[in-house]
């Protein structure tokens, strides 16, 4: 199936009466999954999470990083919060791991694997030599498994800070090999790398960050670096940053979906001290587009002590399900640099939802138009939700901007609905046609070709 999200600007000539609108999470009822509930989870901070559902072994997994070695929020009253300083003190972050079968109640099996205040009951998988300066422990892992390496000893991949960037190699995600420094990458690494492998660049893609200095001010930036073997990776190269010096970009989770990636980044408010997480998209991972920036596809909520009210970091990936896209996330209920509660927490999207293009509410016909790429042998399925008393059409064009074709009405939301032409036998023989929706009291997703 040839998927295409119609927030990818490349195949789309002309819009009218309509705009891109960000899609509407959900945030799930059982939420915060899980949190600091065991003597090593010290912190979570940003959780930096990492979830696959493997189909295998029919299983979500969940590699994620807390704090083993820090002081720790929990128990603390919020005037206590407010009363205790919050400054530098000994540190350590490891790995932990988790597993659910529903993705929703999660399991921390005892892995026997680490030893922690003299015991390995517990599920980390992997921790430090011991206390560094600044950081100890892998900081910041991004992790995935990897079906395309032959080689069954480089299953499961991982990229994270150790003294400086550095990738490492596992066969079942939890007996890791010790981490290789990759100097060339020259990356300061300290946030949520992640890395994945790009079909359209036939390489490795990580995605890290760096900082800008100017004067005395300290910017984050998204940045970017590749690889042919997961070994030796190229000097990153900067990407994005934020609007101004209050808005810095911390963390940017990148998949692939509908021909496009698209990017998760966590947008640091300095003078909130809060984040919250917006979409980015990009045809080839290095040129990124923001949607709506300013405006989260994952916000913060409540008040003060709610579980993400201060802070919400995209975890490394979203799950792909038949009615939904789940969206886990690592949340905190207090401000960025103070004391806080972590959390895992998961957003909902419709399928294909991350942004689509909305009618107008001026009462005019709102009306998409796509670059070629109907063709006579094609099958067309498209994903909108329409509102009661709204209409989609498709109609095919061909290359002097007629319609040959037009589809019966869709009146309700749809997921990869079949397209029904009132007369098919016209688009015989065409090579290509133009696809111009035509809506209102609807929002366009995304189309798929078979």
């Amino acid at each position: 199936m040839d998927r295409h999200l119609l927030l990818d600007a490349r195949i789309i000539e002309n819009v009218q009466n309509a705009e891109l609108t960000l899609g509407t999470v959900t945030k799930h009822d059982a939420n915060p999954q899980f949190g600091e509930d065991k003597p090593w989870e010290r912190r979570f901070d940003n959780l930096y999470a990492n979830i696959i559902y493997d189909e295998e072994e029919k299983l979500y997994k969940c590699w994620y990083s807390p704090f083993i070695v820090s002081n720790t929020t929990v128990g603390m009253t919020m005037q206590q919060r407010k009363d205790e300083p919050y400054g530098k003190h000994p540190q350590e972050m490891g790995i932990c791991y988790a597993t659910s079968k529903d993705g929703i109640h999660w399991d921390k099996p005892e892995l026997g694997l680490v030893d922690y205040d003299g015991s390995k009951a517990n599920n980390i998988v992997w921790r430090g030599g011991g206390v560094h300066k600044d950081w100890g422990g892998p900081h910041g892992a991004g992790i995935f498994k990897d079906l395309r390496d032959p080689d069954p000893a480089r299953l499961y991949k991982a990229i994270l800070k150790d003294i400086i960037l550095s990738v490492a190699f596992s066969a079942d995600g939890l007996h890791w090999g010790p981490p290789i420094a990759c100097p060339d990458a020259n990356s300061a690494g300290d946030t949520h790398n992640n890395a994945f492998w790009s079909p359209t660049q036939g390489k490795y893609v990580g995605i890290t960050r760096q900082w800008r200095h100017d004067g005395d001010t300290h910017l984050r930036l998204v940045a970017r670096t590749e690889s042919n073997d997961f070994i030796t990776w190229e000097k990153t190269e900067h990407l994005l940053e934020g609007d101004d010096e209050n808005h810095q970009l911390y963390a940017m989770p990148v998949f692939y979906r509908g021909g496009i990636y698209l990017g998760l980044v966590a947008v640091h408010d300095q003078a909130q001290d809060r984040v919250w997480t917006e979409l980015t998209w990009s045809p080839d991972t290095k040129t990124w587009h923001r949607v709506s920036p300013g405006t989260p596809l994952i916000g913060n909520d409540g008040d003060y002590g709610h579980y993400d009210w201060g802070c919400v970091y995209a975890a490394a990936n979203p799950i792909f399900l038949d009615d939904e896209i789940r969206l886990y996330y690592g949340a905190s209920d207090g401000l960025h640099t103070s004391w806080r509660l972590g959390f895992l927490a998961m957003a909902t999207l419709r399928p294909d939802g991350f942004a689509g293009y909305k009618a107008s509410s001026e009462g005019k016909p709102a009306s998409l138009t796509t670059s070629p790429l109907l063709n006579g042998s094609s099958s067309l399925k498209v994903s909108a939700d329409i509102e009661a008393g709204g209409r989609l059409t498709v109609q095919a064009l061909d290359a002097s901007g007629q319609v040959i074709a037009e589809s019966e009405a869709l009146t309700e939301s749809v997921t990869d609905a079949g397209v029904k032409w009132q007369d098919d036998s016209v688009l015989e023989g065409i090579e290509t046609a133009r696809l111009q929706f035509v809506f209102h009291g609807a929002t366009v997703y995304s189309l798929a070709l078979t």
